[in-house]
């Protein structure tokens, strides 16, 4: 029993060391204020726990080019896979850049074969319709698409 003792104390510390718990982040550190005033925040501590997660969580949410992202709304004007669908995409990007310079618009590229232009970066749905009535009239086709988007104010 003896032998066994400082082993099976080492076992408990590396268990220990393995669970040591992931940053705890607490609402009144995400709502400091710089300039002046106070902010004081009395809630239950679980609601720490779940902003803590659900931030652990979307920082490994990733866009299609690597960046970091969030979930949110964007406008798919194109999606094709014909044989010329990259050469379409292509066009069809450059007359939505000339119509509507101010919208981002991303050309993807979807396994087996499949092109698509999809426009903006929309935190709701509400959002997305606001530009879907204006872009609807020169693309008839267009649809807003759940999707992966960018970070307000983060360029691609």
């Amino acid at each position: 029993m003896i032998r066994k003792a400082p082993i099976i104390l080492v076992l408990l510390n590396l268990a220990t060391a393995f669970c040591y718990p992931q940053a705890f982040i607490r609402t009144n550190e995400l709502f400091k204020r710089q300039n002046t005033g106070e902010l004081s925040i009395s809630q239950d501590q679980a609601i720490d726990s779940l902003i803590s997660r659900y931030i652990i969580l979307n920082k490994k949410i990733r866009t299609t080019a690597g960046a970091q992202g969030m979930h949110g709304f964007r406008i798919q004007i194109y999606y094709s896979s014909v044989r010329n669908a990259r050469e379409e995409s292509a066009k069809i990007q450059a007359d939505f850049i000339n119509k509507f310079p101010d919208i981002k618009s991303y050309v993807q590229y979807q396994e087996p074969g499949w092109w698509m232009i999809r426009a903006g970066d929309y935190r709701t749905k509400t959002e997305c319709y606001k530009d879907l009535i204006l872009i609807g009239k020169a693309f008839p086709n267009a649809y807003p698409v759940p999707t992966v988007i960018n970070f307000p104010g983060q360029s691609k």
